[in-house]
């Protein structure tokens, strides 16, 4: 439903993004992540149509953005994550601009569905500009979801937002992902992705460094955790002669031990003679990031 090949997005001697290339299939969830001016809201933006590749192209629907920008934001609703709304308007009169421009057919009852799925029924006649950071945010994803798009692309959608309403919405993006619809999500916030995505795609520095299922790029295998309940000096010896290990920390009372391929069986068996408390064989979607983006922009 998506495909993005060598975008390369330059600003003078600045390069944003380079040669990013990547799909996403009609159905999928993808989580987009990356550090702080990595190249994500480019990327996104370009997708959207909201800004032009310097070089490459991105397709959606087998739409070229550049060459078919309207028939693009027909398929497309683009959430980014400063809301472009205008502050003076109302909520619902703001969200009935946004779908008359989208060419939506009965306004109204499309306005008060989008209003409805993000809650914000009870506001819907404040003026914009009187709303809190959070239901900006809600009003910025009303207009992205006000045509019923087939294609979501949310640039951090729960930014501002207190837990409970982080809630509310991540169970909505739960339920706009089900079916055929194709939703690609930017969040700092890695138990969204985890709760939300089958695969991630990972950036940093302006370049794809990674693109994987979740269970995938997890590494099992390879990174293996064990608490024993008698560390010491033979412990750590035992597990050092492991063949394929490449290193062992001690981490929060717990041996680390590092491979080239899967090594909890031997993990496991030089560890059961120190009292084998537990161990873990996967690496959590917080360390796989930090491991990929190590260096990247903040």
């Amino acid at each position: 439903m998506i495909e993005v090949q060598g975008l390369t997005k330059r600003y003078g001697d600045t390069v944003a993004i380079s040669d990013v290339s990547f799909s996403v299939a009609r159905g999928e969830v993808v989580g987009f992540l990356g550090p702080n001016g990595a190249g994500k809201s480019t990327t996104m933006r370009i997708i959207a149509g909201s800004l032009g590749a310097s070089m490459g192209t991105a397709k959606v629907g087998g739409l070229d953005v550049a060459e078919d920008p309207r028939g693009v934001q027909r398929l497309l609703g683009y959430a980014p994550e400063v809301p472009p709304v205008y502050t003076n308007m109302s909520v619902r009169d703001y969200v009935s601009f946004a779908a008359t421009l989208k060419g939506v057919d009965d306004v109204p009852a499309a306005t008060k569905k989008a209003l409805g799925r993000v809650g914000l029924d009870k506001v819907s006649h404040r003026l914009i500009e009187h709303l809190s950071k959070g239901y900006r945010q809600r009003v910025g994803l009303a207009q992205a979801l006000v045509h019923d798009p087939k294609v979501l692309v949310l640039d951090e959608p729960t930014s501002g937002l207190d837990p409970a309403q982080r809630v509310e919405i991540r169970n909505l993006l739960a339920e706009l992902a089900e079916g055929d619809r194709t939703v690609v999500l930017s969040t700092h916030v890695l138990g969204e992705i985890e709760a939300i995505c089958s695969r991630v795609i990972v950036i940093n520095r302006g370049k794809i460094v990674a693109q994987d299922e979740l269970a995938r790029l997890a590494a099992v295998g390879r990174k293996v955790k064990v608490e024993l309940a008698r560390p010491g000096a033979d412990a750590l010896a035992a597990l050092q002669a492991i063949p394929g290990a490449l290193r062992v920390d001690f981490e929060e009372g717990r041996y680390v031990v590092l491979g080239e391929t899967d090594l909890r069986e031997a993990v496991s068996a030089a560890a059961v003679p120190f009292g084998l408390l537990e161990m873990a064989g996967r690496e959590k979607l917080e360390e796989i990031y930090l491991r990929l983006t190590s260096g990247g922009a903040s």
